[in-house]
């Protein structure tokens, strides 16, 4: 099996997507029939080592998979942590010669699982994102599967929490589908982190949030 080693120093960051840290607004608090939507998913022992994995790499700014550099983008980390355990996102029937990571872990799910919205998810599951920054360089928000994660946990307000390399480093982030447009409620808790940088030329119907940007999850079967 192959194994992980982290490095600790920065190396040049491509930027792909937004993150977390602008504009933090406060808006409303969450509403008390909303607090408990969510049971704690158990997941599968095989899952349960892949989010360990994933939250190992907490910080990791570089990614080497049996000595070889990883791309140090939302794909490439997340396909490093499936190859931990023996798995290879980007292995699919799929033959796109313009597909981009992101696409090809969505081709491998189709192959080998299956998508959903929700608003129940796993530990383990994919969260894909659309439109996360100009893919096509259009200037229009039109670019499908731009962005993706893995689900670390999710909270009773309904609150998921994935892990993801979005702008510095693999950090935690935050998605409510119940607020999609709510950044922070008045009490400080965090619903959705912002997942696209602002830009004065984007289209008034640029998303920035996750729950704005949410495409669906994925649960990859175990066989």
């Amino acid at each position: 099996m192959p194994r992980m080693l982290f490095a600790g120093f920065l190396i040049a960051i491509v930027t792909l997507v937004g993150c977390a840290g602008i504009n933090r607004d406060r808006t409303p608090s969450v509403p008390t029939d909303q607090q408990s939507c969510c049971q704690k998913g158990e997941a599968s022992p095989h899952r349960a080592a892949i989010v360990r994995t994933a939250t190992r790499l907490l910080g990791a700014s570089t990614i080497e998979v049996n000595g070889r550099r990883i791309a140090y983008d939302c794909a490439g980390v997340t396909r490093a942590i499936f190859l931990e355990h023996g798995i290879d996102l980007y292995d699919s029937n799929a033959r796109d010669p313009k597909a981009n990571g992101v696409r090809l872990i969505y081709a491998h799910v189709r192959q080998h699982g299956t998508f959903h919205q929700g608003p129940m998810v796993d530990p383990g599951d994919l969260v894909f994102f659309d439109n996360t920054w100009d893919y096509n360089g259009d200037g229009k928000v039109n670019d499908p599967l731009t962005h993706v994660g893995i689900v670390e946990r999710q909270e009773q307000d309904g609150t998921v929490v994935f892990i993801s390399r979005v702008s510095g480093a693999v950090e935690r982030y935050h998605m409510n589908l119940a607020f999609p447009h709510v950044h922070k409620t008045d009490d400080g808790k965090i619903l959705n982190d912002y997942l696209r940088r602002k830009d004065t030329l984007n289209p008034a119907n640029t998303g920035y949030l996750t729950g704005e940007l949410f495409a669906q999850f994925a649960t990859r079967v175990e066989r």
